[in-house]
Formats: structure tokens, sequence, C-alpha cells
């Protein structure tokens, strides 16, 4: 016998290689976090591109608001303004910075339709089954729809532009106000994504969405200055997400301090609007993104079938 066949008889096992009894490593996500993002930021776009049915009609609702209302009601909403403001700014000016909050809280209900539409064809299921990080796959879907918010906000700031509204901050504050709305509509997103999770349900979605919609916006200082309206309206109104977008956006439209809810003087002029303003926003938004995360990361299989 040879050597290596004496060892093997005497009991004494020959050493096998490291790289013999080490386990084949788990298959992972070839992305990284912010691939996952890009992704599934991809997909909506495409999505969005193929159908864009819901864009259109998130958009043609709010630019019916702002030609009839600036028509029909300019001339006695222009009065009111004039008291409340102490200023000779037109109804269109005024009307527009709400207008363009209407359009984010419109496009943003839409959010969870198109979540349910992915739930109910099965993709969401394979999503699901997939190792891309759920965060991510909620970032990619929130900034393929605030993308397209932001677009559409800028129509609306140009059609207002033509109708005979002012920015009195000019290309910047155009950005500004759309940056504005874009903030603000992260938290509606968010919400309407968590009733998509809950309900897995296009109807119910629609309509949980829908029913906030129209009371958030008329409870608020979106058409017309808080202190000509009823004193129900404006205890609701402080505690009205819409205002303090409104409020944010109109005081970048007019460059001035315009916020009544909340009495701020610290900060001078435009600033004293801006900052609390924003600073709600930002709260809402990480609560209610932080809740939709927490559903999307809940969600399995099973759950969503």
């Amino acid at each position: 016998m040879s050597g290596s066949d004496e060892r093997t008889d005497g009991g004494t096992q020959p050493e096998r290689s490291v790289e013999a009894t080490t386990p084949a490593p788990i298959a992972r996500s070839g992305n990284s976090f912010f691939g996952d993002a890009w992704t599934n930021f991809k997909r909506w776009n495409l999505k969005a591109v193929r159908n864009p049915f819901v864009l259109v009609v998130s958009l043609v609702q709010p630019i019916i608001f702002l030609v009839l209302f600036t028509q029909v009601f300019g001339g006695v909403a222009t009065q009111a303004i004039g008291g409340g403001n102490g200023g000779s700014i037109s109804y269109e000016t005024y009307l527009v910075p709400a207008i363009a909050i209407q359009v984010a809280l419109a496009a943003a209900a839409t959010s969870g339709v198109g979540l349910v539409n992915d739930i109910e064809s099965g993709m969401f299921e394979k999503v699901l089954a997939t190792p891309m990080n759920r965060t991510a796959v909620f970032l990619g879907k929130t900034a393929a729809e605030v993308a397209r918010i932001a677009v559409q906000i800028g129509i609306i700031l140009g059609l207002g532009t033509l109708l005979g509204a002012e920015i009195a901050t000019g290309l910047v504050g155009a950005l500004g106000i759309m940056a504005v709305g874009v903030l603000f509509s992260l938290w509606f997103v968010s919400l309407s994504n968590a009733l998509a999770v809950v309900t897995k349900d296009q109807e119910s979605t629609i309509i949980g969405a829908n029913l906030l919609q129209f009371p958030l916006l008329f409870v608020s200082s979106a058409f017309l200055p808080l202190d000509s309206l009823p004193d129900w309206i404006q205890l609701v109104a402080t505690y009205n997400p819409v205002t303090y977008g409104v409020d944010a956006a109109r005081a970048i439209m007019l460059d001035r301090d315009v916020m009544t809810v909340i009495e701020v003087s610290q900060f001078g002029g435009i600033w004293d609007t801006l900052v609390p303003a924003l600073a709600v926003l930002l709260a809402l938004d990480l609560l209610l993104g932080g809740l939709a995360v927490y559903l999307l990361g809940r969600a399995s299989s099973s759950s969503v079938r």
C-alpha cells in the first residue's frame, strides 16, 4: 500500500480544504439600496406613461377649479382678500398657490390606487418575493410620483400666470412653490399607500382618499382668508395640513408673511410663515411615511392575496 492508503486505513482522515467545507453564500439582490429604489422609480414612471389617464384626471380637476373660481368668484373674492390683507392682490394671484396644493393632494391620492392595482394583478406579491429592500421599493415609487407632481404644479403655475397671476419672487419662487407642493404631497402619498396595504381594495382606497380631499381643501385658508370664514372653520384650519401647505406656497407667491394660525415673528418676513409651515409638513411626512414603510415591511405574499 502507499503511504496515503496507510493513513486512511489507520483511521486518520486527510484534511479537507476550506473551500470544500464552507457553505455556498446565500444569493442576495444584485442591487444596492439606491439601485432598488432606482429600479422602482423607473418602473412606476413607465407604468404612468403607459396609462396616463390617472395623471390627466388629477390635473384636469384643479384646472377647472382655477378657471371657474377666478371667473365666477373673482370679483367678490378680490374684495374679501383686499380687506383681509390690506393690499391690491388679484384673486388669480391669491388662488394659484391653493390650486398648486390641490394638484399635489389629488395626485397623491392616486398613489394608493396604483399600489392596489399591483396587489390585484399579483405584481406586488412578486415584488415581495424578491430580495429588494422594501423601504427602497416605497422610496422609488414615491420619488416617481412626486416628480410627476412637481411637473403638474409647474403646469398650474404657468396657466395661472397666463390668467393674470403674479409670482412676486419670480422663477426662484416658482421653484420654491413646486418644492413646497412636493413636501406637502409626501404625507398624503404615504397615507394613500397605507390605505392600499390595509384595505387591499381599489374602491375602498379611492373612497378613503377622496373622502378627505374636499373637506381638507374647503376647511382651510385655500380659497378665502380665514378671518372672513366662520369661527369653527378657523379652529379646524389650525389643525389642517392643507392650511400649512397653502400658506407656505402663498407666502412665496406674495413674498410676505401670510400665516394667521400660528403667530411667529422671530424669523422676519416670509420666513415667519415658511419655518412653522415647513416644520409641520416635515413632521407629518416623517410620521406617515414611517407608518407606510412599517405596513409595507409587515406585508407578506399571503397577506396581499
